[in-house]
C-alpha cells in the first residue's frame, strides 16, 4: 500500500482544489454552531465521496472487462463523450462552480445531506478521483485492502478542509479574511485546471475513437 503514495499524492493535491466545499465550510463556520454545521457538511461530503469511490471501482472493473473486447459502438459512445468533454472545457473557462449558500435553516442533519448532494453532483467531473481509484484497483490489494486504501485517501482529502473549523475555534473571526483569500485561490486554480483536464480528456477520447475508425484499432 505504501507503494501507492507516489501515485496518489499528486492526484490528491489536484483533487483537493474544491472551492465549492471550501466555500460551504466558510458559510458553516459563520453560523451559531460552527463545529456542528461544518462537521456535518464535511462528514456528508466525505461519506458520499467514499461511497462514490466504491461505485467507481465496481464500474471500472466492468468497463475494463468490456475494453478487452471493444465493439464499434463503444468507440461511438467514446467519441460522443469526448465531444461533450471538449464542449464542457470551453464552457468552463472563467466560470467557477456554484457555491451558493443553501436556503433555509442550517441543521447538522440537513447539512450532512447537502454535503452529500454536492459531492454526488460533482463526482462525474472528479477526474483525479477516478484516476486515484484506478490506481488503487491496479495495486491489486484485495477487497479489504482496496477499501482501506480508499478510506485513507478520503481521510487525507478531508483533512485540509477540517482545518477551517479548527482555525475558527482557535483564532476566531480574525482568520476569516485569510480563509476568503484561500477560497479565492482555490476558485482561480479550479477555473484554470478543470478546463485543461477536460480538454485533454476530450482530445484523447476523440482521437482514440477516430483512430479506431481509420486504422481499426485505438491507441488508449
Amino acid at each position: 500500500m505504501i507503494d501507492l503514495l507516489p501515485k496518489l499524492a499528486p492526484l490528491l493535491l489536484v483533487d483537493v482544489l474544491n472551492p465549492v466545499l471550501f466555500a460551504l465550510l466558510i458559510i458553516a463556520v459563520g453560523t451559531s454552531r460552527p463545529l456542528a454545521i461544518s462537521g456535518a457538511f464535511l462528514a456528508g461530503h466525505t461519506s458520499a465521496y467514499f461511497v462514490s469511490g466504491v461505485g467507481i471501482a465496481l464500474a471500472l472493473a466492468q468497463i475494463m472487462e468490456r475494453l478487452d473486447n471493444p465493439l464499434p459502438v463503444d468507440f461511438i459512445i467514446q467519441l460522443v463523450i469526448g465531444v461533450f468533454c471538449l464542449r464542457a472545457a470551453l464552457a468552463a473557462r472563467g466560470g467557477s462552480p456554484d457555491d451558493s449558500e443553501p436556503e433555509g435553516e442550517l441543521t447538522p442533519l440537513r447539512c450532512f445531506g447537502y454535503g452529500a448532494i454536492v459531492n454526488f453532483v460533482g463526482v462525474p467531473f472528479a477526474l483525479p478521483y477516478f484516476a486515484a481509484v484506478d490506481q488503487i484497483l491496479k495495486a491489486d490489494l484485495g477487497v479489504e485492502g482496496s477499501l482501506l486504501a480508499l478510506a485513507i485517501y478520503n481521510a487525507a482529502y478531508a483533512l485540509p478542509f477540517l482545518l477551517v473549523p479548527i482555525l475558527i475555534v482557535l483564532v476566531g473571526d480574525r482568520v476569516r479574511p485569510a480563509l476568503e483569500k484561500i477560497n479565492g485561490f482555490l476558485a482561480s486554480a479550479f477555473d484554470l485546471l478543470m478546463p485543461f483536464l477536460l480538454l485533454v480528456l476530450g482530445l484523447a477520447l476523440s482521437a482514440d475513437s477516430i483512430t479506431y475508425f481509420v486504422r481499426g484499432q485505438g491507441f488508449l
